[in-house]
């Protein structure tokens, strides 16, 4: 081919490319409510956890439950069920090999009671915690919602669908496929077998796809006309002792379109203590700020000593003539966010980030929201002096994200874009539909310092420019407030999508992926790329993943691949090389993979799961766990003066005293 005819193809093509992706930034559909439901003097809420009952279908025919009405009675009147809870994946609850690896549609049902005075003046709403990946959902068999994207809520209003006073029934038919326009990326396809042909999904992320109920389904009632939403931005004074709290308030109902009645709030900002601190109310557009003297900012755990300080904020909804029409609470906590090429600050104080990246991940339940788990993941993470994590590769629970908040935990919240390629239309309105629910159900949360907007995307490809600054510049359009990252394991030199991030990640696995088990390659490689990333973009730099797979138990001596003393040296190389990285201002963070064991797609290089955790699946730590605390640790009294627990070192030797023995004592 002539270089000219050459030249002019491959303009083409860039042009199509572009072109397509020119096409493809358009207007995505806006989330509404979703405040997490919480009662109060003019809200109920009821939830719908338990046992349901559970069919799986024939993978071979994945629709025949829509074609023949499963949704229009009892399930168990067209087929045997099987118990199945709520919350949880339904892959390792039975023993049953083709549940753990089904591929396609399954169906829960469940009968529950409505009040009757639920029925009067009054509206019902039914809420999803989570269902993944994809969601239709039937009330006494009429349709009531659909909705695709794992690990984020979903609702409705069934107040028309509902018999007060009465037995109700509510289907869910949940479908897991993943395919190349899901979020995140997969693939179906049919294989022969010994019994014919069978359906394989396949992916590329390295955790299990596990499907259900994962959290919890809520019933709750509101006023005829309510406060849909609330949208809260804090600020502080320069010395941190005056902070303001910024709210917008949005309203459903009726009453909101009568011309002649104006709505207003009653806003008023309680304290730890219940002390009143601030009130205010609001003008007609319910817009306005409180003004909170003396107060106490929210800190990061360890960085103060009175970490995730939070205030309660109380907003009564009134129409005219004083009527109170609704009240909502919710928790704020005060602080500042700030970044440029060299650091990010929070409150005005420079952050090392000291953390991990994490699965919702467990024996039994998988993905299934669990409190007591949740509880013990919180304790382990300030045991060990962390005080951030990144919900990798999705969106964590509400619960959890309320439990970060409290104990002053940092979060990089990010998407459920993980190893994101074949760019095209269809996925980038879905990504970026996954980042609009994501920024509407998190913006308020002072835990939440950074959007995370794709987990290790195939950045080297020619139109990951393109994609990527859209998607970017959308997030920023919903949220400015917060730096944006994508953690990336392209090589700095092909990576197209760092320019339009704010912060930069990179995951790399030295003596493990590349040069396995060499101690002495990892140190100077960690430096050096750290610097290329700067180098490149001049942004911030974080460590988002490194690590090494590690059997519990299995000791070598010297350190061998998978033994826990491995891991504890791998560890150790890295300490070396972030130490001497910290001392050039841009590098701000540390991020272990993982924090504990987790479950993946069966593999010859997979014992189990993938065994990077510091503890094990069942919470408990592994050698590197102790070596770890005493960094982070030893960190936090470095840089932000924490106390040590008493428990950091263990009791030696008393070296200092000089003790003689007689010859005797022998």
């Amino acid at each position: 081919m002539p270089l000219s005819l050459f030249l002019l193809v491959i303009g083409f093509c860039i042009l199509n490319i572009t072109l397509a992706l020119i096409i493809l930034n358009k207007d995505i559909e806006t989330t509404r409510g979703m405040l997490y439901p919480r009662e109060s003097e003019t809200r109920e809420v009821r939830a719908l956890d338990g046992i349901w009952n559970f069919v799986r279908s024939d993978e071979a025919n994945p629709t025949q439950g829509i074609r023949d009405g499963w949704f229009n009675d009892d399930l168990s009147k067209s087929m045997p069920t099987i118990p199945m809870p709520v919350p949880a994946s339904y892959n390792d609850i039975t023993t049953e090999q083709a549940l753990r690896d089904h591929v396609g549609t399954v169906w829960y049902d469940r009968k529950f009671f409505v009040p009757r005075s639920w029925g009067q003046h009054q509206r019902v709403w039914l809420r999803f915690g989570s269902v993944h990946y994809e969601a239709f959902v039937w009330i006494n068999g009429q349709s009531a919602i659909k909705h695709e994207m794992g690990h984020l809520p979903f609702e409705t209003e069934v107040t028309h669908l509902l018999k007060y006073g009465a037995e109700n029934r509510i289907t869910v038919m949940c479908d897991n496929a993943l395919i190349q326009t899901t979020v995140p990326q997969g693939k179906i396809s049919e294989v022969a077998n010994d019994q014919g042909v069978t359906i394989i999904q396949s992916y590329t992320f390295d955790f299990f796809n596990y499907a259900g109920i994962h959290r919890s389904v809520h019933l709750y009632t509101t006023p005829k006309t309510f406060i849909e939403e609330v949208e809260i931005k804090t600020n502080l004074s320069e010395d941190n002792s005056v902070g303001t709290v910024n709210y917008s308030i949005a309203v459903n109902g009726t009453a909101a379109n009568e011309a002649d009645n104006t709505l207003y709030a009653r806003l008023q900002l309680y304290s730890r203590e219940g002390i009143l601190v601030a009130n205010a109310t609001s003008d007609s557009k319910l817009l306005g700020s409180l003004k909170v003297e003396n107060v106490k900012p929210w800190w990061p755990y360890l960085m103060h000593p009175d970490p995730g300080y939070l205030y309660e904020l109380e907003i009564k909804l009134y129409a005219a003539k004083e009527q109170l029409l609704d009240v909502y609470r919710l928790s704020v906590g005060l602080r500042t966010l700030s970044w440029n090429n060299t650091s990010f600050l929070i409150n005005g104080k420079p952050v090392y980030f000291r953390g991990f990246g994490r699965h919702e991940d467990a024996d039994v339940r998988g993905k299934g929201l669990d409190n007591a788990l949740m509880t013990r993941d919180f304790n382990l993470l300030k045991w060990i002096g962390a005080n951030a994590y990144r919900t990798s590769h999705y969106p964590y629970s509400e619960e959890s994200m309320q439990f970060a908040d409290q104990h002053g935990i940092m979060i990089i919240d990010e998407c459920p874009s993980v190893d994101t390629e074949n760019f095209n239309q269809v996925l980038l309105d879905k990504h970026k539909s996954s980042l609009e629910q994501l920024v509407h159900r998190d913006r308020n949360h002072p835990s939440v310092v950074m959007w995370s907007i794709a987990n290790e995307p195939r950045t080297g490809q020619l139109n990951a420019d393109t994609y990527f600054q859209f998607v970017a510049n959308f997030t920023r359009s919903l949220d400015s407030t917060r730096p944006i990252t994508a953690a990336i394991a392209v090589p700095s030199k092909d990576d197209k999508a760092g320019r339009h991030l704010d912060i930069i990640s990179f995951n790399r696995y030295n003596a493990w992926y590349s040069n396995t088990g060499r101690l002495d390659m990892v140190t100077q490689r960690v430096i050096n790329e750290a610097t290329a990333w700067n180098y490149k973009y001049d942004k911030p730099v974080i460590m988002a993943e490194y690590g090494a797979d590690t059997l519990e138990g299995l000791h070598l001596q010297p350190s061998y691949v998978w033994s826990e003393e491995f891991q504890a040296e791998v560890f150790s190389q890295h300490f070396k090389a972030f130490d001497a990285l910290r001392r050039q201002k841009w590098f701000i963070g540390e991020f272990v993979w993982n924090f504990a064991d987790f479950k993946t797609a069966q593999s010859y290089t997979r014992v189990g799961g993938n065994k990077k955790g510091v503890f094990t699946r069942a919470r408990q730590p592994k050698a590197a766990a102790h070596l770890l605390r005493q960094r982070y640790f030893a960190l936090g009294r470095e840089m932000d003066k924490c106390n040590l627990p008493s428990d950091l070192f263990t009791y030696i030797a008393d070296v200092g005293s000089n003790v003689q023995h007689d010859s005797s004592d022998l």
